[in-house]
């Protein structure tokens, strides 16, 4: 099988880890690893407060701009470049998959936060001024822990860790409470982790709802009051930025690409995307290849 576009774990991006976990400040994070703008992937989570900088970052092909006291967040998987402007700082923390799970008894407690959920709606948080001190404030507490070796250093820095995420999610929480109810929620949840599991193999809305113990009329009304979007166009928009992912990967053809996406032939797979995209996925790769 033909190698992947660059996919980075901690290991390969310090010669320091701990843990399955890498803390730093941004600036000197940046100065190592230059060659980072360039679009690849993570298997590991990674958020990065910036604190000063501008520019842009791209996650999963969308670009958002650089602003002091944002925040953004990303899954293992995701795709990610970046290109800034003048002097950048802030604080960065990559932290494997099973970091927390030894932790905590909840092994899927992180879903719980819209901003892990791999949803770019939610994946970059501007924070409001009022939480600016108590978050920068954390973030250097989980420094300075990060550094001793004191008698269980590592278990302060998850806690601290944890007492981040909430902070935040408390301001996410509140924004969703006022559009959706705790059970739509759940559906919506288990919806999407579904697609992630089988979106090669299932792309039709019916056979999601009955995974999930709904009608497929109910589960396009719940995706279209809450997203905006039929369930079917959900499904179809996850299996579009797979193929997106993998035309970053030069060395595939596109026949392997449509392979890969159970699509019956390239044909086939070239005139979904370009109906999805409105361009077909060669003129797609040729626009990453020429920035």
């Amino acid at each position: 099988m033909k190698t992947e576009f660059p996919v980075y774990d901690i290991c390969t991006l310090s010669d320091f880890k701990q843990e399955d976990v890498l803390i730093s400040r941004f600036a000197p994070y940046l100065e190592v690893h230059k060659n980072l703008h360039l679009p690849h992937k993570h298997t590991f989570y990674h958020l990065v407060l910036f604190t000063e900088g501008g520019g842009t970052h791209a996650i999963d092909f969308k670009s958002f701009p650089v602003k002091p006291y944002q925040i953004y967040f990303m899954i293992p998987g995701q795709v990610h470049s970046w290109s800034f402007e003048g002097q950048v700082d802030g604080y960065v923390i990559n932290f494997s998959v099973p970091f927390f799970q030894s932790f905590l008894l909840k092994s899927d407690y992180l879903e719980q936060f819209p901003f892990f959920n791999g949803s770019l709606n939610d994946a970059v948080v501007d924070l409001p001024d009022n939480v600016h001190s108590d978050i920068q404030n954390l973030f250097e507490q989980i420094i300075r822990e990060s550094e001793t070796n004191n008698r269980l250093s590592l278990d302060m820095v998850k806690v601290l860790m944890l007492q981040l995420f909430i902070t935040i999610g408390r301001l996410r929480f509140t924004q969703q409470a006022q559009h959706i109810n705790t059970y739509n929620y759940t559906l919506l949840k288990n919806f999407h982790k579904l697609i992630e599991q089988n979106f090669t193999s299932l792309k039709l809305p019916k056979a999601y709802a009955e995974l999930l113990y709904i009608t497929p009329n109910h589960l396009n009304a719940l995706c279209n009051d809450v997203l905006g979007m039929s369930a079917g166009e959900v499904i179809r928009t996850r299996i579009t930025l797979e193929a997106k992912r993998l035309l970053v990967n030069f060395d595939l053809t596109i026949s392997e690409i449509a392979y890969r996406l159970n699509f019956a032939d390239n044909s086939y797979f070239s005139k979904f995307f370009k109906k999805q995209e409105g361009i077909g996925p060669e003129e797609f790769r040729r626009q990453i290849k020429n920035g």
